[in-house]
């Protein structure tokens, strides 16, 4: 698997699979307030850096798929592209932000170093294809509905569009009503394609719309959960982190506390490096 390469030739570039090191995609689910976002980002960027993880910044300016249409959505496109700009000049850090529409593609890769498409829109050819001409790395998150190796085909769509840069972010299979799991084989046939393989633990501990108008999570199975996904080898770990969970304003309740932040990611390069560098005995 040939690594993919995020940034434009700053401090702070990286490379994602290849056997390299696993990445972090840390940050909160939605920009909240330019304080917040930036303040978040900050200690972020100092843990990733105290730990020797690989790092990039995930926010989003606009959460447009919202349980409840009274749900807080983020700052907009304009706004919020200027605060992940502003944060992305501060730390010299890699920026991730997701899109809705094509429309949004081309703003959006002047400023983030990774366009991102939902899970709910994986599938939407004309998005996947405006991302992909942008030039930037496109992070395809598995659609909840999607078989692993349906993935080839959203794949096909943005190197079909002259982008090699791509990759898979495994989120969840829906499983019944208000719930997900993750298939363990899902890390190892994605990777197959020739694609890095991002795991997105927190997303994957949601329980889709159950909590009457707003969806419902399970943090407390953060750590087994993210230490699985790097034992079945994935190239980088997604996680939505807040201050305090329980206040943020979109999926409080599968968010990372940022204090178990540090303790985690030890756990997990500790793993990586078992699953990376020591040669399997039969």
């Amino acid at each position: 698997m040939t690594p993919v390469k995020v940034g434009d030739g700053n401090p702070g570039d990286l490379a994602v699979g290849g056997g390299r090191p696993i990445v972090l995609i840390a940050g909160p689910c939605v920009i909240e307030s330019e304080a917040h976002a930036t303040e978040l980002a900050g200690r972020l960027v100092e843990i990733a850096r105290r730990v020797g993880v690989p790092y990039v910044f995930k926010a989003s300016f606009d959460k447009a798929n919202r349980t409840s249409a009274s749900s807080f959505r983020g700052p907009g496109l304009d706004e919020g592209l200027r605060i992940l700009a502003s944060i992305k000049s501060r730390y010299a850090v890699p920026i991730l932000t997701d899109i809705h529409e094509p429309s949004q593609a081309q703003p959006a890769a002047d400023v983030a170093d990774v366009l991102q498409i939902p899970a709910f829109l994986s599938r939407q050819t004309d998005l996947l294809v405006a991302a992909a001409r942008t030039g930037r790395v496109v992070n395809i998150k598995k659609g909840q509905f999607l078989a692993p190796d349906d993935v080839k085909h959203a794949v096909a769509k943005v190197t079909g569009a002259g982008n090699p840069r791509v990759i898979v972010t495994e989120r969840g299979t829906s499983f019944g009503y208000h719930n997900l799991v993750v298939d363990m084989r899902a890390f190892p046939m994605m990777r197959a394609l020739g694609v890095p393989v991002v795991f997105d633990v927190t997303h994957s501990l949601q329980l889709p719309g159950g909590g009457d108008g707003v969806t419902a999570g399970q943090a407390e199975y953060i750590e087994p959960l993210a230490s699985a996904g790097v034992a079945a080898g994935v190239d980088g770990v997604f996680l939505e982190v807040h201050e305090q969970p329980s206040r943020a304003k979109s999926d409080a309740q599968n968010a990372l506390k940022l204090d178990a932040l540090e303790p985690l990611l030890h756990r997990l390069m500790a793993i990586d490096a078992i699953v990376k560098e020591a040669p399997v005995r039969g």
